[in-house]
């Protein structure tokens, strides 16, 4: 089985990995762990080192208990969305684990939904996590 856990460095995306570990040993599950970031020329360096780093600290989570964690920072000019619904079918993923947080309607409206574009077009379960 293979869980993708899409990771911002938020709290909500940090409570996803503890549910991701929950699931990874109850199946015997293969971890990926997903940032994406729509980068450019406007994008600091720093962005993508902290990106990077982040993403190394969220497969030590998973080694420690010996659980295979693989992790990727997409920089694909794609909304984050976009960019895990894709992954999701390129890598024959199983579960999508992603952290959600409270929106008005017109936050929606502006700056968009990561996890509603997952819910709505990923071709497999998607748990969310609060």
């Amino acid at each position: 089985m293979k869980i993708l856990v899409g990771y911002d460095g938020s709290n909500v995306a940090r409570e996803a990995l503890i549910v991701a570990l929950k699931h990874a040993k109850a199946f015997g599950a293969e971890i990926y762990v997903v940032t994406s970031m729509v980068g450019g020329a406007e994008v600091p360096r720093q962005a993508f080192e902290k990106a990077e780093g982040d993403l190394r600290y969220t497969q030590s989570v998973f080694i420690k208990d010996k659980i295979p964690c693989t992790t990727r920072l997409l920089v694909r000019g794609m909304t984050p969305g976009e960019d895990l619904v894709q992954f999701v079918e390129e890598n024959g993923i199983d579960e999508v684990i992603i952290g959600v947080r409270r929106r008005s309607k017109v936050g929606k409206l502006f700056f968009g939904s990561t996890a509603q574009k997952v819910i709505l077009d990923a071709k497999c379960p998607v748990v969310t996590v609060k």
